[in-house]
C-alpha cells in the first residue's frame, strides 16, 4: 500500500488549514543539540559581546544538485540571478509558485561549475527535485538528523560568531583567513583537513560558517573549541539558536504556496503526508480557513533585492506584477515590558514561539506576527511580523492578540478573550549591525 500523499491528507482533513491547524504546538528547536550549555541568556550575550559557536550539522536538510544542467534547472525554478554566481558564493534561494508567493527560502552554495548545495527546510529542495525531471542533473538529499535513521550527516556545519570571532579564527588557523565578501566562502585547511569558511552568521556580528565532510567534523570542532577557550567561547544550545533569527530579521519557514492551485495537484500527490509540507503546524491567535491568507511574497519577506527578472522562471509574471502592488512589509515588534510576560509559557523563562498571532491597530487587523523570542541583550521580547504598510512606520503602536484560536468552526475574529500585548513597531532586522553593516565588504 502506497504511503499517503499530501493531497490524501488534505482530502481526508477537508482543507489544508484543517490539516495543519494544531493549537498548542511546541516551538521549533533544533534536534539532537543540547537545549542549553551556559544558559540561553549567556549564549545570546556571547554572540553580541564575545564569541559563540553553534553546531548546525543536524537540523537542516542538504540537497546536492550536480550535473551539466544544474544551473539551467535552478534558473528555471527560482527568481535568483545566476549570471555572476561565483564558485564559493552563497545566495538566499527564492523559489516561487505561479502566483508569485514563496515556496520557502533556503541557502544555495555553489561548490563547482556544475555543483550546488541547497540547505534549509526541505520544501524548497523538494520543489527543485520535482522539477528536475528532463534535466541532465542529479539531486541527492541528506535529510536532517531527525529523519536520517541514526546515520551520520554528510556535512558538518559549525557557526562561529561574535566580536571575537576573528581572534578565535586567528588562534585556530595561525593567522587570519583569506578575505571573503559577505556570503562568499574560501577554502581553508586546519590540521590537514580541507573545508570551506563561509562569511555568514545569524545575528549580524562578524563570523563564519565552517562546512566540510562529516568525517572531519569532530577534529575541526575540537580545534575551534580549544582555540576559543581563552576567549570565553560559549556553545549555543537549541533554545538560544532560533532566537537569533528574530534579531537578524529572518522569518523562518513561511507556508509554501502549494496547497490549493489545481496546477499543483500532481505536486501535492508527489509529496508525502509526513513531510514538512504535511506536518509543519499552524497555531496562534491568527486563524483563517483559507490557506492563501498565510502565503507571503518575497517582497513581503524582504527579499526584493535578490529578485531578478532577467530570465524566465516559474511565477515570474505574477512576481513582476506583485512588485508594484506590495501592501505589506516585514517589521520587528517590541513588546511592552509590562505585557511581555504574557508571551512566556508557564514554567518557562524564555519566550519562544513560531505561532501566527493577530497584530491589531485600533482594534483592526493590521498583520500577522510570525516568530517571537526573548532577546536578553535587548532586554526585550521581540516578534517578527508582516503588517500593512500604513502601520509600518517605526514607533507605531499596535497590539498582539496572544492566545490559541481553536480553528475551524470559530470565526477568525471571534472575541475569545485573548489578552492584548502592547507593542511598538521597529525596523527589521532589529539588530542595528545586521540592518546597516552586515552585508558590507
Amino acid at each position: 500500500m502506497a504511503a499517503p500523499s499530501l493531497q490524501d491528507g488534505i482530502d481526508q482533513a477537508g482543507s489544508p488549514v484543517r490539516l495543519l491547524w494544531k493549537p498548542g504546538s511546541a516551538p521549533w528547536v533544533p534536534e539532537v543539540i543540547e537545549p542549553e550549555y551556559a544558559g540561553w541568556r549567556q549564549e545570546q550575550a556571547a554572540w553580541h559581546d564575545a564569541v559563540a559557536i553553534a553546531d548546525l550539522s543536524h537540523h537542516m536538510s542538504d540537497t546536492f544538485i550536480e550535473g551539466p544542467e544544474a544551473t539551467r534547472l535552478l534558473t528555471a525554478v527560482s527568481a535568483n540571478n545566476y549570471e555572476n554566481f561565483a564558485v564559493g558564493q552563497a545566495k538566499q534561494f527564492i523559489p516561487v509558485a505561479e502566483d508569485g508567493n514563496i515556496i520557502t527560502d533556503g541557502i544555495l552554495l555553489r561548490t563547482g561549475e556544475h555543483e550546488y548545495i541547497l540547505s534549509g527546510v526541505s520544501a524548497a529542495q523538494e520543489w527543485v527535485k520535482y522539477h528536475a525531471d528532463g534535466y541532465d542533473v542529479s539531486c541527492v538529499t541528506d535529510p536532517q538528523s531527525l529523519f536520517r535513521g541514526g546515520a551520520d550527516p554528510r556535512l558538518f556545519r559549525f557557526q562561529v560568531q561574535g566580536p571575537l570571532a576573528g581572534a578565535l579564527v586567528e588562534r585556530a588557523f595561525g593567522g587570519p583567513l583569506p578575505p571573503a565578501k559577505f556570503f562568499h566562502s574560501v577554502p581553508v585547511t586546519l590540521g590537514g583537513r580541507h573545508f570551506r569558511a563561509l562569511r555568514h552568521n545569524m545575528a549580524g556580528q562578524e563570523g563564519y560558517e565552517f562546512i566540510g565532510s562529516w568525517r572531519d567534523g569532530a577534529a575541526v570542532e575540537e580545534a575551534l573549541l580549544t582555540a576559543g577557550e581563552p576567549l570565553g567561547l560559549v556553545q549555543v544550545g537549541a533554545l538560544a539558536y532560533p532566537t537569533s533569527a528574530v534579531e537578524s530579521g529572518w522569518i523562518p519557514a513561511p507556508v509554501p504556496a502549494i496547497y490549493t492551485s489545481p496546477d499543483l495537484a500532481d505536486y501535492r500527490k508527489h509529496l508525502g503526508l509526513y513531510t514538512y509540507e504535511g506536518q509543519n503546524p499552524l497555531y496562534g491567535s491568527y486563524f483563517s480557513d483559507s490557506i492563501e491568507d498565510y502565503y507571503v511574497s518575497p517582497y513581503e519577506l524582504g527579499y526584493g533585492r535578490s529578485v531578478s527578472f532577467g530570465h524566465d522562471f516559474i511565477g515570474r509574471d505574477a512576481l513582476l506584477k506583485a512588485r508594484d502592488t506590495v501592501r505589506r512589509t516585514k517589521v520587528t515588534l517590541v513588546f511592552d515590558p509590562a505585557d511581555a510576560p504574557l508571551a512566556i509559557a508557564p514554567g518557562q523563562d524564555l519566550a519562544l514561539s513560531n505561532g501566527r498571532y493577530r497584530v491589531e491597530a485600533s482594534q483592526e487587523l493590521a498583520g500577522m506576527a510570525y516568530h517571537t523570542a526573548s532577546i536578553a541583550p535587548a532586554n526585550a521580547v521581540l516578534s517578527l511580523a508582516i503588517i500593512d504598510m500604513q502601520y509600518a512606520a517605526p514607533g507605531t503602536q499596535v497590539t498582539v492578540a496572544w492566545g490559541e484560536h481553536p480553528g475551524h468552526g470559530t470565526a477568525p475574529d471571534a472575541d475569545l478573550g485573548f489578552p492584548r500585548i502592547r507593542a511598538t513597531v521597529q525596523p527589521a532586522p532589529y539588530n542595528e549591525h545586521a540592518r546597516t553593516r552586515y552585508r558590507a565588504g
